[in-house]
């Protein structure tokens, strides 16, 4: 397919190459760096191996799936999760601390109980729906390890919360986040206009219907709209481009998308992503 695209001699990369290697899958997907024995353990698997892509692959899939007992990290698989969720609240809470996120759920939580002591049960509705969607924030790292809920559930409650109103105050810088963080671009003119009514909810007297369409679907409100942009097909090229950002930092070109689309499509499976940057050459510094 290509020319002059000579296969490199493995056996020829040296250690201190392979250690780095291993330094940096560590550090990306599981958010700390080897200790001297699994360094040693993992370099030597892979050089037995001459770096071959199925032991790059064994080391990849060990740190995301091992549910081995791991002192310090409870197991590999759970750090795996709570860096994907770190990350993800870096990426759309702009790296709130997990304190932070709870105190919020405490704070609209206790407001509904006193609501309902007082009587105001539509008031306590609305607190306690609140309370809801950040305990949707802080549920959904051990959701998606148990594989209750998928990719695009965390990164709707990432984005339908008082704590990401909190941090893009109107509307207009609502809609513009959320196309942004979810899709890496800004809202065409028409798009906004297509949100901003049903989102604010305030129909204007030209238009009294407080319906809008994006990506082929109508909705009706804040709920609805974050449905249709977590489930429309740029959500998943928004999702590989996150992971090339993130592990490479670089945008990938529109091949490399055409290419990781089927790997993500089954089953929003964004470790397939991840593990097919990681054994790379790119990223491995091997090339």
């Amino acid at each position: 397919m290509f020319s002059n695209n000579n296969i490199p001699t493995y056996s020829e990369v040296p250690t201190i190459l392979v250690e780095n290697y291993v330094n940096r899958v560590y550090i990306d997907l599981i958010g700390r760096e080897p200790t001297d024995v699994e360094m040693s353990s993992d370099v030597s698997a892979l050089e037995s191996a001459d770096l071959s892509s199925d032991a790059r692959i064994a080391l990849v899939q060990k740190l995301m799936n091992s549910e081995i007992y791991i002192e310090g990290d409870s197991s590999y698989s759970h750090a795996y999760h709570q860096k994907f969720y770190d990350d993800n609240k870096a990426r759309f809470l702009d790296g709130m601390s997990e304190g932070e996120v709870v105190e919020q759920y405490q704070l609209y939580y206790g407001i509904s109980v006193q609501d309902s002591l007082a009587g105001n049960m539509l008031a306590y509705e609305v607190n306690r729906n609140e309370a809801n969607k950040v305990k949707a924030v802080i549920d959904s790292k051990y959701l998606l390890r148990t594989e209750e809920v998928m990719v695009d559930d965390m990164c709707k409650s990432m984005c339908y919360n008082v704590i990401y109103d909190n941090l893009h105050m109107n509307t207009f810088n609502y809609i513009n986040a959320t196309f942004d963080d979810l899709f890496f671009r800004f809202p065409t003119d028409a798009e906004l206009d297509e949100a901003y009514e049903p989102i604010e909810q305030t129909p204007s007297s030209e238009d009294p219907d407080l319906t809008g369409y994006l990506f082929g679907e109508v909705f009706s409100n804040k709920d609805e709209y974050i449905n249709v942009l977590t489930t429309t097909a740029e959500f998943s090229e928004g999702m590989i481009r996150w992971a090339y950002q993130s592990l490479l930092s670089r945008e990938p070109t529109s091949a490399e998308v055409y290419f990781l689309l089927p790997s993500f499509n089954n089953g929003q499976n964004i470790k397939a992503v991840q593990q097919s940057i990681i054994i790379g050459d790119e990223y491995a510094g091997f090339n």
